[in-house]
């Protein structure tokens, strides 16, 4: 009789399997779980079984990002500079100023996202001067959540924006008093200026493309992720855009699961795409390493009710439910599982009487169906969604810009966005995840410690005790939880016979670490489908090297998430601190505040 192919032994094994919740060895056949129990599984091996010793580290299912733009993401992974988690601006600004030198025309820097003013120890924003100083002729891109973007004189010169440039829709491109612009580029109130911007920039080659998104896999397999539900993204267009992930599909080199969802690209023709692409693929399509998930998170474009807790709530336009309507009738008839963007209760409102509507004419009858964020969604909605039988993708969107939250709606309101705790209670489905790379860091540690400490990343404290979760329930969320937005419940988030062998050992144990630990939490040892894709530390000689390209890439110089002692990132700020005078100009502190210390 055939051994197992793979036997990790001598480690803690939390399983998430009611039936044996704890075991110390596992053995894998066939990319699947075959039997759990201790060493006396290793009497089962032959001489092709792969044996690895665990060394009494703890071991997990791989956690699963609910919502994350992996595809895009990886396409651009090794163009971007990453600021997620580097602990200071004096450094952030010295890494910009080194990767600008190290950058060849036409390229730009690109920050984009994954960090938040209150990381940094000096708790602010850089300055347009400071970009200019650092980076003098290089066209630099900062992106910061979905509020704003900073740019450099000589990216502003590229773009093109003048005295004469208008102000496009939606945002607002900031001014000096002879009404040139200042490189400050504003939200106000949704982020397709930033975006459109952003895409004015080079794209990497194609090969560049594919090297680049085997880096950003195996970074998330680094931080424990073997699955990703993709949620599409702007620009981001089908099926073009699929091109690099289908090709590492084919060729059997994906070491992530990806789901994906299919993000409409067209203002006014949502109705257009989404007909197209009926006729093209469906929900299913693919296997368990790629498949094809459904529609969204963007259905209609008049439906986007963008988090820019800067600003006011946004008031959706009079014609949403008459856009949203079709969309939806057309993905409930094909039998298309869907998800929508959702922030403020008061679109939800307005989006569930939608579908409840549909539901009438074509029912729904157990047809999946999920909102993304839903931060400030009510009691009364969460009933609507539980009756509809809908499910709810939960980010620590939170984590990043919670200060400003709390600035702007009090401790009342931020004590239950989102209402996790409730959602649970009633029995919805709940997936964990970031949004990353661009709203927050692909990090899924910070998304677990969030949960459970009721903190954002720069330390304010957001949740009472009573909204946070347990460590065991938070990564349920990013597991078990998760696997319901993609139909796999049973195939992945737990460590059962006949179960997907997707599983990381990790650096420290999650259950046990002083709480400020589990954000600096990393995979030692991930494995997807019985392979390791992912080996650190004692395991670092599994897995080959992956060189870098292009050979200028920040990849090459910085890596990915900055890796800091989770005990030295930053001091908690007071509730309710978030100084509102800095948050469009950030120069000068308030006076008689001493926080900001520069």
């Amino acid at each position: 009789m055939k051994g197992p192919d793979l036997i990790i032994y001598n480690g803690r094994i939390s399983t998430l399997d009611a039936q044996r919740p704890e075991v110390s060895a596992v053995a894998i056949s066939d990319g699947k779980v075959e039997g759990l129990g201790g060493e006396e599984l290793i009497a089962d091996a032959d001489e092709h079984t792969q044996r690895i010793d665990a060394a009494g580290r703890r071991i997990i299912p791989g956690l699963n990002d609910s919502h994350i733009h992996v595809i895009r993401g990886g396409l651009n992974f090794n163009m971007e500079l990453r600021w997620d988690g580097v602990p200071s601006l004096a450094l952030a600004l010295e890494m910009l100023k080194e990767q600008a030198r190290r950058t060849p025309p036409p390229q730009w820097v690109r920050v984009i996202g994954g960090w938040t003013e209150f990381q940094f120890k000096e708790r602010r924003m850089p300055t347009l001067e400071e970009l200019n100083l650092a980076a003098p002729d290089t066209p630099v891109f900062v992106l910061h959540l979905y509020d704003r973007a900073l740019v450099n004189r000589a990216a502003l010169h590229v773009l093109g924006y003048g005295k004469d440039t208008p102000d496009p829709p939606g945002g607002v491109i900031e001014r000096d008093r002879n009404g040139n612009p200042t490189g400050l580029l504003i939200a106000k109130p949704n982020a397709m200026l930033l975006y459109a911007s952003l895409a004015k920039g080079p794209k990497l080659a194609f090969e560049d493309q594919m090297n680049s998104t085997r880096h950003f896999l195996r970074e998330l397999n680094r931080l424990g992720l073997t699955s990703a539900i993709d949620a599409g993204g702007g620009f981001q267009n089908y099926p073009d855009d699929y091109r690099v992930i289908n090709e590492l599909a084919d060729r059997g080199e994906l070491p992530l699961r990806i789901a994906y969802n299919l993000f409409t690209q067209h203002p006014k023709g949502e109705l257009a795409d989404f007909s197209e692409w009926v006729t093209m693929t469906g929900p299913g399509q693919g296997d368990d390493f790629l498949r094809m998930n459904g529609a969204g998170e963007m259905l209609v474009f008049s439906a986007a009710d963008f988090e820019d807790f800067l600003e006011p709530r946004p008031d959706l336009p009079s014609d949403m439910e008459g856009e949203l309507v079709q969309v939806v009738r057309l993905l409930v008839e094909k039998r298309w599982p869907f998800r929508l963007h959702a922030t403020y209760d008061e679109s939800i409102t307005r989006f569930l009487d939608v579908f409840e509507a549909v539901h009438r004419v074509v029912p729904f009858a157990g047809l999946r169906w999920f909102f993304d964020h839903a931060e400030t969604i009510s009691a009364r909605n969460l009933e609507r969604v539980a009756a509809l039988g809908g499910g709810i993708a939960t980010q620590n969107r939170m984590a990043f810009q919670g200060e400003y939250f709390l600035e702007r709606y009090g401790e009342r309101l931020t004590s239950h966005a989102p209402p996790i705790r409730s959602m649970l209670e009633m029995g919805i489905p709940v997936g964990a995840g970031t949004d990353a790379t661009r709203v927050s860091s692909y990090n899924p540690w910070l998304s677990l410690y969030w949960m459970v400490s009721g903190r954002t990343i720069g330390g304010s404290i957001l949740y009472p005790e009573q909204n946070r979760l347990t460590r065991m329930e938070a990564l349920t969320l990013y597991t078990r939880g998760s696997s319901w937005f993609s139909q796999e419940e049973g195939k992945k988030g737990s460590l059962a016979p006949g179960a997907l062998a997707d599983l990381a050992v990790l650096s420290s144990d999650y259950f046990t670490v002083p709480e400020e630990e589990i954000k600096g939490i990393e995979s030692v040892l991930t494995v997807v489908g019985g392979k390791v894709v992912y080996g650190g530390e004692e395991f670092g000689n599994l897995v080959p090297p992956l060189p870098v390209s292009p050979d200028w890439s920040p990849v090459d110089r910085y890596g990915g998430y900055h890796k800091v002692d989770a005990q030295a990132d930053v001091q908690p700020l007071h509730r309710g601190h978030a100084h509102t005078s800095l948050q469009r100009g950030w120069r000068f502190p308030p006076p008689g505040c001493d926080c900001f210390v520069y």
